[in-house]
């Protein structure tokens, strides 16, 4: 039976003192339930696949909008020692929150004026361009001790990494490497979860050869779903992100990672609307009867995306209210007519990403990816981290 949170808990207020927990689910308008138990599961069967190869864990973008601090010792407890962020400043807060003997590196590398600051934390950058590469060597000459890096390639993608004349020039004269440990050698693929797509055969061949021209160290090539292009791709060390937090590495597949999320917001109020009656800005909704409106406490500044207005549903007690109308900043409008009126009173909870309905699926509604959903959800939930 749905039951509203406030219901809940002045039930268990008969037996135990309110805690500052039951305030704070009673203030909130939804809930952001992660599950850890998930996550490491996730990060283990990934590491599976990899025949003993090494797997990072990427927690940029605060683990994928899932708060970094929380799962990035859940993954170091699952082995893991090998982390990936975009920016120096998630670097920066995310050594806090793991152990000295963790790797953090840092894609997007050092902006110019910053490399003292990586430096100091002991945080490996990215260098993705000759400019970079210069910067980082000019620092360890000017510490007088090498300083680690991974190098950058670009192997087909043309957005980060060294072009072939870069790659090219370092090979003869091997001196631009000066001062810098070239702890991997990397670059990444764009197709790979397209696994008959032929800029994957043509990229690792490009890696292959470009990365020949370099010093010898290890390589990393591999994303979420160039694990599962197999061992060719894989080399020493994997870097899964979207894959560790429940997204399907296989789109063309059954999703082989577990579920990690769940978001359930409240209802705020409901309402009779005769037929012919307009719902929402621009009245997109009009209703062919008359039609119960429930306003549920979540919209856009919370990342339930805009381009859901009028496509999609809530599910209450498993069965769906489809949304009606336009989402608003905070709120959207659901049509619950076919819907028990005990189900959907004001406080009670309905499910907008679980098992049922994924950030995959909901993605593919809203005509974008399950990386847009979950790094858009915002920080006005009451979130709860299960099996921590």
């Amino acid at each position: 039976m749905n039951v509203s949170v406030s219901a809940a808990l002045s039930d268990r207020e008969t037996t135990r003192p309110r805690t500052a927990e039951d305030a704070a689910a009673a203030r909130a308008g939804a809930f952001l339930t992660i599950d850890l138990a998930a996550l490491r599961e996730n990060y283990l069967a990934l590491r599976s696949r990899l025949g003993g190869r090494a797997c990072a864990a990427v927690v940029k973008a605060d683990a994928y909008g899932l708060g970094a601090a929380r799962i990035a010792p859940v993954f170091h407890e699952a082995g893991c020692r090998h982390f990936f962020v975009a920016h120096l400043d998630e670097g920066l807060a995310l050594r806090q929150a793991l152990p000295d003997d963790c790797a953090i590196m840092v894609l997007h590398g050092p902006m110019p004026g910053a490399e003292a600051d990586c430096a100091h934390a002991g945080l490996v950058p990215v260098l993705n361009s000759m400019e970079q590469i210069e910067a980082w060597g000019g620092l360890a000459r000017a510490l007088g001790r090498r300083l680690p890096a991974f190098v950058q390639i670009d192997s087909g993608m043309s957005r980060m990494g060294l072009p072939e004349a870069d790659i090219t020039r370092i090979a003869a004269a091997p001196a631009l490497l000066d001062g810098i440990i070239v702890e991997a050698v990397m670059s990444h693929l764009a197709c790979a979860d397209e696994p008959d797509h032929p800029a994957n055969a043509e990229q690792l061949a490009n890696f292959r050869r470009r990365k020949a021209l370099l010093p010898d160290a290890p390589a990393s090539f591999a994303n979420s779903s160039g694990i599962f292009l197999g061992p060719d791709y894989q080399f020493d060390l994997a870097r899964p992100g979207a894959a560790l937090y429940g997204l399907n590495p296989q789109p063309h597949l059954p999703n082989p990672m577990k579920n990690v999320v769940r978001l359930m917001a409240k209802v705020v109020q409901t309402r009779e609307i005769p037929a012919g009656a307009h719902v929402g800005y621009s009245w997109r909704f009009r209703a062919d009867r008359p039609t119960r409106i429930a306003t549920v406490s979540v919209g856009y500044a919370d990342g339930w995306l805009r381009s859901l207005s009028g496509r999609g549903a809530v599910l209450v007690d498993g069965r769906a209210a489809p949304i009606a109308g336009r989402v608003s900043m905070d709120s959207i409008t659901v049509d619950v007519t076919d819907l028990p009126p005990e189900a959907v009173k004001p406080g009670n909870l309905v499910e907008l990403i679980g098992p049922d309905q994924t950030p995959d699926a909901v993605a593919a509604l809203a005509g974008t990816i399950g990386y847009e959903v979950l790094t858009s959800l915002g920080n006005r939930y009451h979130r709860r981290y299960l099996n921590g």
